[in-house]
């Protein structure tokens, strides 16, 4: 008859000695137990090492072969010409000349030798600026400048040597105005006759435009010049009507004529430095 407690076997003879026998294979079994154990548990962590370190031999194998195929397709280093004497081009250290200035060729009769006509300065038959249309009346050219002018201004010009005055008219809405070129040898007898202007021009009718700023009407006079050339102008209405300051539409037709006639003679100069630049030996 044996009884367990605290894991020790007591023999059978109940004088309560230890079954010392008992005890030393149940020692020696759990002893191996224990061993078995651990050597199951070092064979686990081997294969578990094992396969870290292919996984890293792996992907390492991997990386290595993705950046050779990177390297593989850059492209080649470009070659250098063995020969680097070739000379330089070269540049001229001299500054082309400028253009003419356009107001060369209208200040002077030396240079200014394109033909002078009605139509070259007032060509058509109306005249567009921006959005509004001026019809063209008559036109006139005469060597005696004093024959188209009121008051002082023709001994005016045929004292500072006028060779030629060309005179066209154009009305607007009721508005009429007469805009004359004087032609001069010099700028500077151009210039002298605008500044001493009085008098003015005489307006021309005819093509369609009735009499006007005749018989001592009071009308928009003008007086300027540029280049060898002066330009004046007289405008009103057409019904006789006195101009006076707040008569607006006047002012317009004017300014736009007296304009329009600035634009033709710098234009003038401006074909003639065009035609010298293109010339070989200008």
């Amino acid at each position: 008859m044996s009884f367990g407690q605290g894991g020790a076997s007591w023999g059978p003879g109940g004088d309560g000695t230890p079954d010392w026998a008992a005890l030393a294979e149940e020692s020696a079994a759990r002893a191996r137990r224990k061993k078995l154990l651990m050597i199951g548990g070092g064979v686990l962590a081997t294969v578990a090492i094992g396969a870290i370190v292919t996984t890293a031999v792996v992907t390492s194998n991997g990386g290595k072969g993705k950046a050779d195929k990177n390297a593989s397709q850059l492209p080649a280093p470009a070659e250098l010409p063995e020969d680097t004497s070739a000379p330089e081009p070269s540049f001229s250290s001299v500054a082309p000349p400028p253009p003419p200035d356009p107001k060369e060729f209208i200040s002077s009769a030396k240079k200014d030798k394109a033909p002078i006509t009605v139509d070259g300065f007032f060509p058509g038959k109306k005249l567009t600026m921006g959005d509004r249309v001026h019809l063209k009346g008559a036109t006139s050219s005469a060597a005696n400048c004093a024959n188209g002018t009121q008051g002082a201004l023709g001994s005016i010009l045929t004292n500072n040597g006028c060779t030629q005055l060309i005179r066209a008219t154009y009305r607007k809405d009721g508005v009429a105005v007469t805009v004359g070129i004087a032609v001069f040898e010099t700028e500077a007898r151009a210039k002298k006759t605008a500044d001493q202007a009085s008098g003015g021009l005489a307006s021309l009718s005819g093509g369609g435009v009735d009499t006007f700023c005749r018989g001592g009407t009071v009308c928009l006079r003008t007086a300027n010049s540029y280049g060898r050339y002066a330009y004046f102008s007289i405008g009103g209405f057409l019904n006789g009507k006195r101009v006076t300051t707040a008569d607006k539409d006047v002012y317009a037709v004017s300014k736009d004529l007296t304009n329009f006639a600035f634009r033709q003679i710098h234009r003038r100069g401006q074909l003639q430095a065009s035609q010298a630049a293109a010339e070989p030996n200008s």
